[in-house]
């Protein structure tokens, strides 16, 4: 059986009042006595009663995450991150998988209004902005990645125009001219895959060079077998590709495994950046560049946000623009 706060009020010499001031972080405490108090805790090893606590204020302590697919590596790397900032501020996080359908998606952010949950973390890939601004009223929220307008809840993203532009101005740099890309899907005008075409577009203009439609293929879905499919169609042109932006790392890896298959050699034939730095990337033969969005500071920020909603702060909906780093490994390198 663990310690209580009358232990830890025994052991420092005060009241079980000014323990509970201090768990609770109340200003009206000395700072001798909160430090002698932060000794107990630490030597008896109590650990507050976070449920009772949340209960108190009217709260399950609870937030949850909606992400689209948890079998891309990148949504679960950034749901660990989540997991973390959320416990570092004593919360528990429910994950729910939308498959990026409208339909799961209503149906996520609806049973969230049973107070199940105190708030909401949700990346978005159908639900347009009224039924967020609408959500928004009934519920803390914050949203991960693009959305069709803005201004519909709290954003944390990465700038993708510039991410993408940052990757193919790389292959612009390696001396390659015919740059493919890999993952267009023309759902949304502010979707993650037309921004980072606008960048990719973006680069090669400011380069010179004419966009060509033959050399951007799209992608139904972000997946392995779906960037080896659309290599496979850039290898069966007159004139293939020289170089491949690959809109997420997953369709990069599909592409790295054709062109492999087909005796060329990467990236002396054809160099291959993909986007997300998952771990797979750092794995593969040869090792993957990618843009590495900061998945920590993302998942951070996300949770700050949220429960600055959850304690009551009202203000205009924000946008935090999260770093990004362009990784140069072995499918660039020369």
């Amino acid at each position: 059986m663990g310690a209580s706060l009358k232990d830890v009020a025994r052991l420092a010499g005060v009241s079980v009042k000014t323990v509970s001031n201090v768990v609770n972080d109340y200003r009206h405490v000395s700072e001798a006595t909160r430090s002698r108090v932060r000794e107990a805790i630490d030597q008896l090893g109590y650990r507050p009663n976070l449920t009772a606590r949340h209960l108190r204020y009217g709260r399950s302590g609870i937030v949850g995450l909606a992400l689209p697919e948890l079998g891309i590596p990148y949504f679960a790397e950034l749901a660990e991150q989540v997991i973390a900032a959320a416990e570092r501020e004593s919360w528990s996080v429910l994950i729910d998988q939308t498959d990026g359908r409208g339909d799961r998606e209503r149906l996520t952010s609806s049973g969230a209004r049973s107070r199940t949950i105190d708030g909401l973390i949700i990346s978005p890939l159908a639900l347009d902005t009224e039924y967020l601004v609408g959500l928004r009223a009934d519920l803390p929220l914050v949203l991960l990645g693009e959305q069709v307008q803005p201004g519909a809840a709290d954003l944390v993203a990465i700038d993708n125009v510039a991410a993408a532009r940052e990757a193919t101005e790389h292959l612009l740099a390696l001396g390659r001219r015919r740059i493919a890309a890999i993952g267009d899907q023309r759902v949304s005008a502010a979707g993650t895959a037309s921004v980072r075409l606008r960048g990719y577009c973006d680069a090669l203009a400011a380069a010179g060079i004419e966009y060509d439609p033959e050399l951007v293929v799209p992608a139904e879905s972000y997946h392995r077998p779906d960037g080896a499919a659309a290599m496979r169609l850039l290898l069966s042109l007159d004139e293939p590709p020289d170089a491949v932006f690959c809109f997420n790392d997953l369709l990069a890896l599909g592409a790295l495994r054709t062109l492999l298959t087909a005796g060329l050699r990467v990236p002396n034939d054809v160099a291959i950046v993909g986007v997300d730095d998952i771990e797979d990337g750092r794995f593969s033969t040869p090792t993957l560049t990618t843009v590495a969005p900061d998945k920590a500071q993302i998942a951070e920020v996300a949770v700050t946000m949220l429960l600055e909603r959850i304690n009551g702060l009202d203000c205009p909906p924000r946008e935090v623009t999260a770093r990004h780093t362009l990784l140069v490994r072995e499918s660039t390198a020369i």
